[in-house]
């Protein structure tokens, strides 16, 4: 097990990031996901709100993208705006000392400022699902070089019917993927 975030081996430009962040050590969701998201394997990670899920796959993701490839390499679907919205600040807190932009994506945000984003190229995207489908209606958003997807809180967009619009996103992303299912709480189905 990992006592240090230098034990997992990830960049110095993030390690800074995650000092500035106060963060001292790994918390056990992290200790157990990040060296497993490191191998690009996928993963199912349970654990309780407020034990640092973002940083288990954010870090892992931050490690993954190639700045010299435009586009998003990354999708974490969240089922709330709220939960985008505060995701994408923390992943950007982590990519703070990299050349690394995560982009929220939701309904109620005026869609032409997210049209105007997304022709910067951001290299993650963290979105609701209704929003994000919008966008791939329009054709708007490029996600045939997504490389890694993320069910943040998967659960919860199941109970909340999302599961077809999880379906339909999925079927426009590379099938060669990690996909990682991160939530507090996991039924059986």
């Amino acid at each position: 097990m990992y006592d240090t975030f230098k034990e997992l081996g990830i960049a110095p430009e993030i390690l800074k990031a995650v000092e500035d962040m106060g963060f001292e050590e790994p918390s056990p969701i992290q200790k157990a996901a990040i060296p497993i998201a490191l191998t690009g394997k996928d993963l199912i990670g349970q654990a309780q709100t407020g034990t640092g899920k973002t940083a288990a796959f954010g870090i892992p993701i931050l490690e993954r993208i190639d700045t010299s490839r435009p586009g998003p390499q990354a999708v974490v679907l969240s089922p709330t705006r709220e939960l985008a919205i505060q995701s994408a600040e923390e992943i950007n807190h982590l990519a703070q000392y990299l050349p690394i932009h995560a982009l929220p994506i939701y309904g109620g945000q005026d869609i032409e400022r997210q049209f105007k984003a997304l022709r910067k190229h951001p290299n993650i995207i963290v979105a609701t699902p209704g929003r994000l489908m919008d966008h791939m209606k329009r054709g708007t958003i490029d996600l045939s070089h997504v490389q890694v997807l993320v069910l943040d809180e998967g659960d919860e967009m199941v109970d909340m019917g999302f599961i077809d619009d999880i379906r339909t996103i999925l079927a426009g992303i590379p099938e060669e993927r990690q996909t990682m299912f991160f939530s507090a709480t996991m039924p059986r189905s």
